[in-house]
């Protein structure tokens, strides 16, 4: 192969991975509502874009990203040989109540059961954003991410009088 071959070659091979990186940012979602749980508190309207312009790449969040297997070094023990994730949902690994009975008795008659101590949805959650709001300045206090529903309102007690007031009759 000569030199025009292959300098033409090089060109092509370098638009091709240009042209893919495009095409899989612009599948990026500006928006994503984290509102699988939303009960007590209201879900979380994430900023996505703004959040992918802040990290290196897409692993400084995501343990995977789309068509990859995991970078997370708990799942890599077991799964660095795994096929590429088809999307990056938390949820597709992280379960929304681990404390249900039927999580706990999912696999009950195996006794070689594994992922017992993967966190749950919520947790997976916290532990991934919190440290680096904490880094960045970011928010940290419940309500500065979540408003509260009624329900948690309600569960909060948030009208109940606090019992110093109540003994002096301040209520």
């Amino acid at each position: 192969m000569g030199a025009k071959q292959t300098l033409t070659t090089l060109i092509m091979a370098l638009a091709l991975i240009a042209a893919g990186t495009t095409a899989v940012a612009a599948d990026l979602p500006d928006q994503v509502s984290l509102d699988t749980m939303a009960k007590l508190f209201n879900g979380v309207e994430f900023d996505h874009a703004m959040h992918a312009d802040l990290g290196e790449d897409c692993s400084a969040c995501h343990h995977h990203t789309t068509g990859t297997g995991t970078s997370n070094e708990r799942c890599m023990g077991c799964h660095a040989d795994s096929p590429g994730m088809k999307t990056v949902q938390c949820s597709g690994c992280h379960v929304v109540e681990p404390f249900s009975a039927k999580h706990i008795n999912r696999d009950a008659s195996n006794r070689y059961q594994f992922h017992i101590d993967m966190p749950g949805l919520k947790a997976a959650y916290h532990w991934n954003c919190v440290g680096c709001h904490e880094q960045m300045d970011g928010p940290t206090g419940c309500q500065e991410c979540h408003s509260r529903t009624t329900a948690g309102d309600d569960f909060y007690q948030k009208k109940a009088v606090p019992a110093v007031a109540a003994a002096k009759g301040e209520h």
